[in-house]
C-alpha cells in the first residue's frame, strides 16, 4: 500500500476509469474533484481532494491513496498539509507550458519533506507540445535525470499505466503498525447539515470501526464512531479503517470547533502521545469583513465558523467599525484567497458582506516607554491602518518582504524588469533554464505585489509568465498613513499605509478610482486623500442637477437667478446632512492600479 499526492485532475479520472471502475465516464463529470462551485467557475483547484484507488499489478492488489492539491501560491497551505499524509509525489508538468513558478515552489515543499518524487510530463498529445525541452528543464532546475520523466497524455490515457507501476515500485508504503493503539490525524474537515462534522483522517497506528469510543487529544471529548469509509472520490463506507489508510470519519460532532485540523483521535481507554500537528498558516493579507445589515451578524458568524472549518488557513479576529458596525478582521494567504473566500460565503451560505481594502501586516518599533508599557513589548504588529502609531512615538517602521520567483520567455524580459523596478523590487538572481526561458528572483515589498502584480505580469507577458513568492521577513521602510475624506468626513475603512515616495501617486489614483466608483448624488462630493493635515490629492463628483429653468420660456433674468439661487441653497443644505453610500466593491477596487507608469 502506498500514497501519492498532486495527481492532476484528468490523470486521476483516467486512473479511476481504467483501474477501479469507480467513476463512469460521461460528459457531466469532467471535473470530478472540483466539487465547489467556485472551482468549476474559475477553472482552478481551491481545496485538496482525496481519492482511494485499487490497482492490480503482478498478481497483487494495491490501495493507492491519492490527494489532488491546488497549484496557486494562495493555497499553498493545502499542499503543505497534504504532504504530511504522503510518502511520495507525482510532479506533473505541462509539455506545452513547461515548468511554472508554482512547480518550483511545490517541488521544494516535497523535497524538504523528504518525499519520493516522480516527474511526469502531461499533455504530450498537444500540437505544440515539446516534451524533450521540458525534460531538460526538469533536469536543470530539479536535478532529476530526464530519463526518469514519464511522458503521458491523461486525455488519451497514453502511458498512464506506467505512472502507476512507478508509484508501486518507487514510493514506499506508510510506516504503520496494526497492533499499536489507534492514532488518527485529522487533516481536513467539512460540515454537513444532517451528519455534523465529517473529518478526513489518516491512520498512523491501529484500526477504527463503527461503535468504537474515541477521544480527541485537543478537546478531550469522547465520541462514538457512527461511520468510517474511504473516498473513491465520493464517500464509500467500510467496516473498518486500518493503519496506513486515509478515509473519513462521522462521529456525531455537532460543533464546528470540535474537529480541529492537526488533532489526534485515539481510543478512549488507550491514551497515546498525540501526533505532530501542522504549523499554523501565516496570513499575508488582512481585510475587515462586515455584514451589510447588522441584523445578519449572527448568521454571518455561523457561516464564517463553518467555512473556516473547511479552510483552516483563514485567521479570524473580532473587530468593529464606527461606520460598518461589528465584524471581523480576517487574515488570508493572498488576494485570490480572499476573493474565493468571499465568493464561497455568497454561494454556499447566501451571505452578503462588505470587505474593506486589503492590507499587509506591518511592524513598528516603539520609542515611547509609555506605549511599550501599554502594549507589553517594544515591537508591535499593525494589522489595521486605523491603529498605525504616530511617527513621534516610533523608532522605525518595518514592512514585510517576500522572495518572488518569475519564470518567463526571454521576449518579455525588458517589460518585466521595468514592472519589478516600479514596485520597489531588488533583483537577486537571473538564470536561463533553457534556450528561451529564464527564471528571475526578486526581493519584493509584499504591499507592492499583493493586490494586482500578478494581473499586470500576465498582461505584460501575454499570459506566458508565471509568479510565485515565499516569506522573507521584514525590512525597514519609510511608511506613512493616508486617510481618505468624503465631504470632510474621514472614512476609516479606506485608510491605507503607503511608502512615502509613492504617497502622492497612490492618493491621486485612489481618489480617481473612488470618483469612478461612487455614484453621483444630488449634492457635490469632495474626495480627498490626506497625510495628517495635508491634503495631497482631491477629486470632485459633480452634483446631479435638475433643470430648474426648463419652465422659463423667457421673461426677466431675475426670475431665472432666483430659481438658481434657491437650488444652490438646497444643495448646500443637503450637503450638510446628506450621507455618501460607498458601494461594497469600492473597498477592493480602491487599491488596484489602472496602469503601471
Amino acid at each position: 500500500m502506498c500514497r501519492a499526492f498532486h495527481i492532476h485532475l484528468k490523470v486521476l479520472n483516467i486512473l479511476s476509469n481504467a483501474f477501479s471502475g469507480a467513476i463512469v465516464k460521461t460528459d457531466h463529470n469532467k471535473q470530478v474533484l472540483d466539487k465547489l462551485q467556485v472551482e468549476r467557475e474559475r477553472g482552478i483547484t481551491v481545496k485538496a481532494q482525496t481519492a482511494s484507488l485499487f490497482y492490480h499489478h503482478e498478481g497483487k492488489t494495491y490501495l493507492l491513496n491519492l490527494i489532488d492539491t491546488p497549484g496557486h501560491v494562495d493555497f499553498s497551505y493545502e499542499v503543505s498539509r497534504s504532504l504530511s499524509a504522503c510518502q511520495g509525489v507525482l510532479l506533473i508538468v505541462d509539455a506545452n507550458e513547461g515548468i511554472q513558478a508554482q512547480t518550483v515552489a511545490n517541488f521544494f515543499l516535497a523535497f524538504e519533506s523528504q518525499l519520493k518524487i516522480i516527474p511526469v510530463i502531461n499533455k504530450i498529445d498537444l500540437k505544440h507540445a515539446e516534451p524533450d525541452r521540458v525534460a531538460k528543464q526538469i533536469e536543470k532546475v530539479f536535478d532529476i535525470p530526464k530519463e526518469e520523466c514519464i511522458l503521458i497524455s491523461a486525455k488519451l490515457g497514453t502511458n498512464v499505466d506506467k505512472v502507476l507501476e512507478k508509484v508501486v515500485k518507487k514510493i514506499p508504503p506508510p510506516c504503520a503498525n496494526l497492533s499499536d493503539p489507534l492514532r488518527a490525524l485529522v487533516f481536513d474537515s467539512t460540515y454537513d447539515h444532517y451528519r455534523g462534522v465529517i473529518a478526513s483522517i489518516a491512520l498512523f497506528d491501529g484500526c477504527m470501526q463503527k461503535g468504537d469510543k474515541i477521544m480527541s487529544s485537543y478537546t478531550k471529548k469522547v465520541y462514538e464512531v457512527n461511520e468510517v469509509g474511504i473516498l473513491r472520490p465520493d464517500q464509500y463506507p467500510v467496516e473498518k479503517l486500518h493503519a496506513g489508510q486515509v478515509g473519513y470519519l462521522v462521529a456525531g460532532m455537532k460543533e464546528v470547533k470540535e474537529a480541529q485540523i492537526g488533532d489526534t483521535f485515539h481510543l478512549q481507554k488507550q491514551p497515546v502521545e498525540p501526533l505532530t500537528g501542522f504549523k499554523p498558516a501565516k496570513p499575508m493579507v488582512f481585510a475587515g469583513m462586515y455584514p451589510i445589515d447588522q441584523s445578519e451578524y449572527t448568521n454571518l458568524r455561523k457561516a464564517v465558523e463553518k467555512l473556516t472549518l473547511n479552510d483552516s488557513s483563514v485567521t479570524v479576529h473580532r473587530d468593529s467599525s464606527p461606520a460598518l458596525g461589528a465584524g471581523w478582521r480576517l487574515g488570508f494567504l493572498g488576494l485570490l484567497h480572499m476573493e474565493v473566500f468571499n465568493q464561497r460565503l455568497e454561494q454556499e451560505y447566501n451571505a452578503s458582506v462588505i470587505l474593506t481594502a486589503p492590507t499587509v501586516p506591518y511592524k513598528a518599533v516603539l520609542s515611547s516607554s509609555k506605549l511599550i508599557k501599554e502594549y507589553g513589548e517594544e515591537e508591535i504588529t499593525i494589522l489595521n491602518p486605523c491603529h498605525f502609531p504616530d511617527r513621534l512615538q516610533v523608532k522605525e517602521y518595518l514592512e514585510p518582504v517576500v522572495t518572488g520567483t518569475i519564470l518567463t520567455p526571454d521576449d518579455y524580459i525588458g517589460k518585466i524588469i521595468s514592472l519589478c523596478q516600479s514596485r520597489r523590487a531588488v533583483q537577486k538572481n537571473m538564470v536561463y533554464i533553457d534556450d528561451h526561458r529564464l527564471m528571475m528572483q526578486y526581493l519584493f515589498p509584499l504591499n507592492e505585489i499583493v493586490v494586482d502584480f500578478y494581473d499586470s505580469l500576465k498582461s505584460l507577458s501575454s499570459g506566458y509568465a508565471s509568479f510565485d513568492y515565499e516569506d522573507a521577513g521584514y525590512q525597514v521602510a519609510d511608511l506613512i498613513k493616508m486617510d481618505i475624506y468624503l465631504n470632510g468626513k474621514c472614512v476609516e475603512e479606506l485608510a491605507t499605509i503607503v511608502h512615502r515616495e509613492k504617497a502622492y501617486s497612490t492618493g491621486k489614483a485612489i481618489a480617481e478610482r473612488l470618483k469612478d466608483t461612487i455614484p453621483p448624488q444630488l449634492f457635490e462630493i469632495a474626495i480627498q486623500a490626506a497625510i495628517g493635515n495635508k491634503v495631497i490629492a482631491r477629486e470632485t463628483i459633480k452634483a446631479v442637477r435638475k433643470n430648474v429653468l426648463a419652465k422659463c420660456y423667457g421673461g426677466d433674468i431675475t426670475r431665472k437667478m432666483k430659481l438658481l439661487k434657491r437650488q444652490a441653497e438646497g444643495k448646500r443644505r443637503m450637503r450638510k446632512i446628506g450621507n455618501v453610500e460607498i458601494p461594497k466593491d469600492a473597498f477592493i477596487n480602491v487599491l488596484k492600479r489602472q496602469k503601471d507608469k
